[in-house]
């Protein structure tokens, strides 16, 4: 066994060196040299990539390929950029740098901002995982870093990633957390996503100003972290929690709506009136739009609570930037809408049974 492992290693050290000098042409990467590495989404990209370019989506209104963007920067064209460690002067190969999360946030910065937001709320954070003292890679496997030799069009394909919440937490009677005993793990018989009910709030990087950005090559103040809402559609089956990117584009707004997961993960689930009546369904059952993210007096103002996806009950406001100010677009241009990685709204059916006012007592 150690002599594989030495094997692997080696083979592993002359990959990453390989890898390395052919990653300096975009158009040569993994030329001459195979690896499961080369079709794993850290080096190709493709979530990224399959959202901005598949039918419908914003390349439509921008016109600027994928490869023109700074989205790439983060992708990992070879071992260095999470494995490379200096000492006295030289490079060196370590696991413990791959295993820091402070590694993953170098890319994955929406997840550092949700830690900062959420120890805001709580000294430990509000995660049940992180206050426990739990890191990336103890959901996450090797697999779903350096990939398997399967090329994924985004991590929502089944398969393309393994960290799962019932790996941990199991299924039936006997499992640590979840039981058929508890009256919403009964009632909703396997049709809710985990997430749906236990991630706290969305973290949103909100009205990104693409024009800007490509302009000035900075992320910082051309958009809006926000983190209040949580939006719920259907995914591979369930309900699970969603997300949105919209995107300003020489005045063209965008809308993209995507299944996502949130590391906001709180220990007991949501209560039923949260859901179901809540106060985004009354507006809804009113025949009124939700106003999920509104501007007052030059103020972003995003509710808070949860929002049913269905696009043409819900109202989002884009913003352009002129100077350092951000001013309302007032045409009655209609957003562009995009569906993403297989999440569908929910259905008309579904709506009925939101409609239905748990814990309010009658007269």
């Amino acid at each position: 066994m150690k002599k594989l492992t030495y094997i692997s290693l080696i083979i592993m050290m002359i990959f990453c060196v390989n890898h390395a000098f052919s990653a300096q042409n975009e158009t040569k990467k993994c030329s001459g040299f195979s690896s499961f590495f080369c079709k794993s989404l850290h080096f190709t990209g493709n979530g990224m990539r399959y959202w901005y370019e598949m039918p419908g989506g914003f390349m439509r209104i921008t016109n600027i390929p994928y490869n023109r963007l700074g989205c790439k920067k983060c992708h990992a064209t070879s071992c260095d950029k999470c494995h490379a460690i200096q000492k006295n002067g030289l490079n060196y190969f370590s696991l413990s740098k791959a295993e820091d999360m402070n590694t993953c946030f170098t890319c994955h910065s929406r997840e550092k901002v949700t830690i900062l937001k959420d120890k805001k709320i709580h000294e430990t954070g509000i995660s049940v995982h992180f206050s426990a003292g739990m890191n990336c890679m103890d959901c996450h496997t090797k697999k779903d870093i350096h990939g398997s030799g399967i090329l994924y069009k985004s991590m929502r394909d089944s398969g393309a990633v393994d960290a799962n919440c019932m790996k941990c937490h199991g299924s039936g009677d006997d499992a640590p957390v979840y039981n058929s005993k508890l009256r919403p793990h009964r009632v909703h018989k396997g049709r809710l996503d985990c997430a749906a009910c236990h991630v706290s709030a969305t973290m949103t990087c909100y009205n990104c100003h693409f024009q800007r950005f490509i302009e000035t090559k900075i992320k910082k103040g051309n958009f809006f972290p926000m983190k209040s809402w949580v939006l719920l559609m259907n995914f591979k089956g369930k309900v699970t929690t969603g997300n949105v990117m919209t995107l300003i584009y020489k005045g063209k707004k965008f809308i993209a709506y995507a299944p996502y997961f949130t590391h906001s993960i709180m220990a007991e689930g949501r209560k039923c009136n949260e859901c179901h009546g809540n106060r985004a369904i009354q507006l809804i059952k009113h025949g009124k739009r939700v106003p999920v993210v509104d501007y007052k007096d030059g103020k972003i103002i995003p509710w808070k609570g949860i929002v049913p996806c269905v696009p043409d009950k819900l109202k989002w406001v884009y913003l352009d930037k002129k100077g350092n100010k951000w001013i309302p677009i007032k045409n009655n241009v209609k957003e562009t809408i995009q569906f993403v990685s297989y999440g569908k709204p929910l259905t008309a059916k579904q709506m009925q049974k939101l409609m239905i006012p748990f814990g309010i007592k009658k007269k």
